[in-house]
């Protein structure tokens, strides 16, 4: 079991306040863009497809077994999973009920799963080709942008090259016509058998299982995942058959071998900086499972 740990009141204070200012980076624009009912093809998704509010990615959770001293740390009480105790406010452990510890147990056993395995870098970013393969101009999701080469030219990088996505969540999207293409049928039943770290999709969710874990999740732990999907949907987007020149993000043309050598280079790049968040969290989820039932 972790010992206990207590902050004094300044130490949590500074980190609270750090954390808020990291993050506003990117809540701020947002909340801008929404107000203004503007929307951003590559920004967005990190606000929708990722369902964690931005008010409450501004929150700062110390973490389990961590005790905040002082009397402003009361104002925690208000959260939902604080409890007030001799060494102060923290976390309180019957929040862990038996159906949040199976989802903790499932995004450990995902999270080493992926961990164990070597990154595969052949699929070249084709998921978003995928999901837009022989789709007439109105139906196309980003509508607002054009494709790069067209919808015959993107219709025939789709035909020319495997596909090779494992990833379920970006399975699901492909096209009807496109999802005969893809080497794998992934299934949510088949996800921890499936899942690798080369995918950037993969690397993505590591915000999403940081959150899922919240209040639990150190805010530091959580804002290095949200910072590192960030980059990657960058890429993931650059990558994609949007021309988003007009946003200054220069495409990675992986219609090219060129373009592919890239995309592979950037992807293990992810892969080795996920791969210490991913451990982190697998920590995580291991010092929850060890509290008593």
């Amino acid at each position: 079991m972790a010992d206990l740990i207590v902050l004094a009141e300044p130490e949590w204070h500074a980190r609270r306040d750090a954390h808020a200012a990291r993050m506003r980076r990117w809540v701020e624009p947002h909340q801008q863009r929404k107000a203004r009912g503007e929307k951003h093809p590559v920004l967005d998704f990190l606000f929708s497809y990722y369902s964690y509010r931005p008010t409450r990615l501004l929150r700062w959770h110390p973490g389990p077994d961590v005790a905040l001293d002082g009397p402003s740390a009361d104002a925690l009480l208000n959260w939902t999973g604080y409890v007030s105790t001799p060494d102060g406010v923290m976390l309180d452990r019957a929040t862990l009920t038996p159906n949040r510890r199976e989802s903790v147990q499932f995004v450990h056993d995902l999270l080493a799963a992926t961990l164990s395995r070597t990154p595969r870098l052949g699929c070249f970013g084709l998921h978003e080709w995928a999901m837009v393969y022989r789709l007439q101009p109105g139906a196309i999701r980003h509508e607002n942008w054009p494709l790069r080469l067209g919808s015959s030219g993107t219709d025939a990088v789709v035909e020319s090259l495997p596909i090779k996505c494992g990833h379920f969540d970006a399975f699901r999207f492909f096209t009807e016509p496109a999802r005969p293409r893809n080497e794998l049928q992934p299934t949510r039943a088949t996800q921890i058998d499936l899942e690798q770290p080369g995918c950037l999709h993969a690397n993505m969710d590591l915000f999403k299982w940081a959150y899922k874990l919240a209040p639990f999740t150190p805010s530091e732990l959580l804002a290095d995942c949200f910072e590192l999907a960030s980059d990657v949907r960058e890429l993931d987007m650059r990558a994609s058959p949007y021309d988003l020149g007009s946003l200054g993000y220069s495409p990675v043309p992986i219609e090219t071998p060129a373009g592919r050598a890239a995309y592979a280079r950037q992807q293990a790049e992810f892969a080795d900086r996920a791969a210490p968040l991913r451990k982190q969290l697998i920590e995580l989820c291991t010092q929850l499972l060890a509290w008593p039932r």
